[in-house]
């Protein structure tokens, strides 16, 4: 597979693995023998970047990586995440970048992913207790130390991503980004280009939608992040079908899947944007990789542009709680 880079150095491959669904947001958690050999089927394809974080689980998502990476550790890019403690019962998700608390989540993190160095580490949500400045310069720190090489935020805004990058070089900045949620177009992705910063997509197919299987009938259990989302509400599910009869049109004419057309379109965006799509199944695993094959011409991606512009997207993409903690 073709490799990118974040930032100034970073080398990962186009395409990277986003390890979330493996045991968190979408259903019970798999099979730990199944999600490893996933995982270690990933690499073998080609891929060489792959994303967890603490809270996915919590904490179960970075010890499955971790074992899952353990042998083919000089092989691969491992980024994860800090930003919350939580409650008695492990769900209350409770935001938290304290210098002190980023210190205790990375030496949690480094235990659990089986390595002694962290390639890339992401504050997971901004936290408006804490100024961004304390939080690069611990994260600075650590850098220092030797425990992460490379600092990244997540679903920041525009200022906190200056005010973080005057302090301490950020490599990505992964927030959401698909053909139905395009807002980073508009300031975020003119501001990582002037700072030299990356771009990972998460829930580049947006959350399965974009795959062309799921209906406007389709319902989610209650343990499926999903089922709070108004933009998978019966009634958007409904109105947000046009999208996927797009995508399916371009599918037909370029001889891909409608997952492998999202893909390629946002690998088409810019040269610094490294997609995470994530799976649960073998098959997709090898359908989603094959997006890296797809070429999108520049009349393609005009033809495309001006058709997703037509298109009315039903549904905001959190429910509102959530929603407060993005774009900060």
């Amino acid at each position: 597979m073709q490799k990118r880079i974040l930032g100034k150095s970073l080398e990962v491959s186009s395409l990277g693995f986003g390890c979330m669904g493996l045991s968190h947001g979408y259903g019970p958690a798999i099979d730990t023998k199944r999600a490893i050999e996933l995982i270690r089927s990933a690499v073998e394809q080609g891929v060489t970047f792959f994303d967890t974080a603490e809270v996915y689980g919590p904490y179960l998502n970075e010890e499955i990586v971790g074992e899952a990476l353990k042998p083919l550790r000089n092989r691969v890019v491992i980024a994860t995440k800090f930003g919350f403690t939580f409650g008695d019962d492990n769900k209350q998700q409770i935001l938290n970048s304290r210098p002190e608390h980023i210190r205790k989540a990375v030496e949690g993190s480094l235990r659990r992913l089986k390595t002694d160095v962290i390639d890339l580490l992401y504050q997971h949500r901004v936290d408006p207790a804490v100024p961004i400045e304390d939080v690069a310069g611990t994260v600075k720190k650590l850098i220092e130390e030797g425990k992460v090489k490379h600092f990244g935020l997540s679903e920041a805004g525009v200022q906190t991503i200056r005010r973080a990058h005057a302090v301490q070089p950020i490599t990505a900045l992964q927030s959401e980004y698909s053909m139905w949620w395009r807002e980073p177009e508009r300031e975020i992705l003119p501001v990582l280009e002037e700072l030299g910063i990356g771009f990972v997509p998460f829930s580049p197919l947006g959350k399965g939608f974009l795959t062309g299987t799921i209906s406007a009938e389709a319902t989610f259990g209650q343990d499926d992040f999903r089922s709070q989302v108004p933009r998978f509400s019966p009634q958007a599910l409904e109105e947000n079908q046009k999208l996927v009869a797009l995508l399916n049109d371009i599918a037909a004419e370029k001889r891909a899947t409608p997952a492998q057309i999202a893909l390629a379109w946002l690998l088409a965006q810019k040269p610094w944007i490294v997609p995470i799509p994530g799976t649960t199944k073998p098959h997709r695993l090898t359908e989603n990789l094959g997006a890296a094959n797809v070429v999108l011409e520049r009349q393609d991606l005009a033809s495309i542009a001006q058709a997703l512009d037509a298109v009315q997207i039903t549904g905001e993409r959190y429910p509102a709680a959530l929603q407060a903690r993005v774009g900060r």
